[in-house]
């Protein structure tokens, strides 16, 4: 429904990876060679989907993950899956690159909600930033490591993507085909960046936006700029783009909250491994000392279960909820939730656990490809 109702350019930039794709391909792959062990004879009439992340109670273990441009998947994206997200009790993160700024999400909902967080050149901008985000009292920041420089997306070029779209015969073509899509954008809030908002000169101007942003992204992020934040921050930290268990190490001694395995959603590094093979490494080197997230690749109930299975307390999703919103709105964000959450009560069912903190490596089957974390969290 989403491929029908968002425009390519912008439907594409959420659905597709960096040059060839093959890390995307392998996020999926990965996971569905996972293979599930099915128990019966076991009690299960009582299940357990809840579970706390990074400190805060969640009704089960997910989170919607931080997504740029999310307010182009359909007008006031970012307001929409936010509200969505808390009436089904848990987390919504939302990212430096949203069309919605940090206030107009504050004001449109009742629950505090993460940030996600792009260290950029500009440090004024950022500590300004960081201001706002506690004013917003926004509950976790979580800052993504691994976007210091930004991986080539082809078909973001071949679309001409850009934000709001570029007027061309064929965006316009594209656009005017997909009515509801167009109405919903018109009557959103923003057609740019919220967070950006006077902090761009000319920003009206694309190609201003266009290289103000690609000349922010920082190469020289390193782990000191971590304790900066931290100055600066006086709430929760959740390190986003860990997939070295050396990396893993550095960050669990910096005594952050949590660390997601990810890889960008196979947006970056064009040939790193999946996030799923990944992950046990990672839980071994360090899922006795800090909790651990997943992202990349999760599309359902049952993948998030597998993570769960390798080592990790929750997931993020991403392209995932950005199909339901596309789809519908917040009732389609709503939905893809209530699937997810579906699969993963009957997933345990059939796994015969009656309880997310009850998964690991013994609701898996032999000869998944994967060898599970022998130091389980």
């Amino acid at each position: 429904m989403a491929l029908r109702r968002v425009p390519r350019a912008f439907f594409q930039y959420a659905d597709h990876g960096s040059y060839t794709q093959s890390t995307l391909r392998a996020n999926r792959a990965g996971l569905d060679a996972v293979r599930f062990r099915q128990r019966v004879g076991i009690d299960v009439g009582t299940r357990e989907l809840s579970t706390t992340i990074a400190g805060e109670p969640a009704s089960l273990p997910l989170v919607l993950a931080p997504v740029g441009l999310c307010g182009m998947q359909f007008g006031d994206g970012e307001i929409l899956a936010c509200r969505a997200a808390q009436a089904a009790g848990i987390p919504f993160c939302l990212s430096t690159m949203s069309i919605c700024s940090i206030e107009d999400v504050a004001a449109a909902v009742r629950e505090p909600f993460w940030f996600q967080l792009y260290l950029m050149r500009d440090r004024g901008f950022v500590r300004d930033l960081l201001g706002r985000v506690v004013a917003a009292r926004c509950s976790a920041l979580v800052i993504t490591l691994d976007l210091n420089v930004l991986g080539q997306r082809h078909c973001d070029i071949k679309n001409g993507m850009s934000v709001p779209p570029r007027i061309t015969l064929a965006n316009l073509a594209n656009i005017t085909a997909r009515p509801a899509w167009a109405l919903s954008i018109l009557r959103g809030r923003r057609k740019t960046f919220g967070n950006l908002a006077g902090h761009i000169p000319d920003a009206g101007n694309l190609r201003s936006v266009a290289q103000w942003t690609a000349a922010q992204f920082d190469p020289t992020l390193n782990w000191a700029d971590i304790e900066w934040i931290r100055d600066l921050w006086p709430g929760r930290i959740i390190l986003k783009g860990i997939l070295d268990p050396e990396d893993a190490r550095i960050a669990a001694r910096m005594g952050v909250s949590a660390i997601v395995v990810s890889n960008h959603g196979g947006r970056q590094l064009d040939g790193a491994p999946s996030a799923i093979s990944a992950l046990p490494a990672v839980a071994d080197e360090v899922g006795s000392d800090i909790e651990i997230m997943f992202d990349s690749g999760i599309r359902s109930g049952q993948d998030v279960l597998r993570a769960l299975a390798l080592g990790a307390r929750s997931c993020m999703i991403g392209r995932a909820y950005l199909y339901g919103l596309g789809a519908g709105g917040q009732r389609g964000v709503a939905k893809a939730i209530k699937i997810i959450r579906n699969e993963l009560d009957v997933s345990m069912a059939l796994t015969g656990i009656t309880s997310v903190a009850a998964a690991g490596p013994q609701i898996l089957a032999a000869g998944n490809g994967i060898e599970a974390p022998h130091r389980f969290p």
